[in-house]
């Protein structure tokens, strides 16, 4: 079941939804507009292979991080984004987060992002540049997320490595074996 305007308000207003900071005018009819926060990770172009069973990889020879208030997408360049809210999920609800389709019409475009109930923190999503270089302000409504009711609170909600992360997280290499 998905959470309609009126669902979501309720689960905001009783605590068992987070979104903070929180403001009703991101409340949309089936969802939540999430903003674009102020830092982003540039993917590198380079030809060292990252290997993904090093658990002690430097990581900063494949991401450059960057901090501000606006930033230019490059074309077909990818990158990290992260959004401005931090949403936290009870155990009974999970969540997509998709591109808000104004910015899909530039051409941007981003994988699928699903939120597993029991998440807490900022979101991060990937995001690859269209044919031309577009530049995106902090606090603008980029991605909406649509929160789904499961049938049952799942037995072990979330507690992975992103749990909590602040800001724009890097892939957490360790655990993947």
């Amino acid at each position: 079941m998905i959470l309609s305007d009126f669902d979501l308000m309720n689960y905001i207003r009783s605590g068992r939804l987070v979104i903070d900071p929180f403001t009703p005018l991101i409340v949309r009819e089936n969802g939540i507009d999430l903003r674009l926060g102020g830092e982003i990770a540039r993917l590198r172009k380079t030809g060292e292979v990252l290997d993904t069973g090093d658990e002690s990889l430097d990581l900063s020879a494949y991401y450059v991080i960057e901090a501000g208030d606006e930033f230019v997408i490059e074309p077909h360049e990818k990158l990290l984004l992260t959004t401005y809210e931090r949403v936290k999920l009870p155990s009974d609800v999970m969540a997509f987060v998709e591109l808000r389709s104004s910015f899909a019409r530039l051409g941007l475009s981003m994988p699928p992002t699903i939120i597993d109930a029991g998440f807490d923190g900022n979101i991060t999503l990937e995001v690859e540049g269209s044919s031309f270089p577009i530049k995106l302000h902090k606090g603008q409504r980029f991605a909406h997320i649509i929160f789904a009711k499961t049938l049952n609170p799942v037995e072990r909600p979330y507690q992975g490595r992103y749990q909590g992360q602040k800001g724009v997280t890097l892939p957490k290499l360790r655990g993947l074996k």
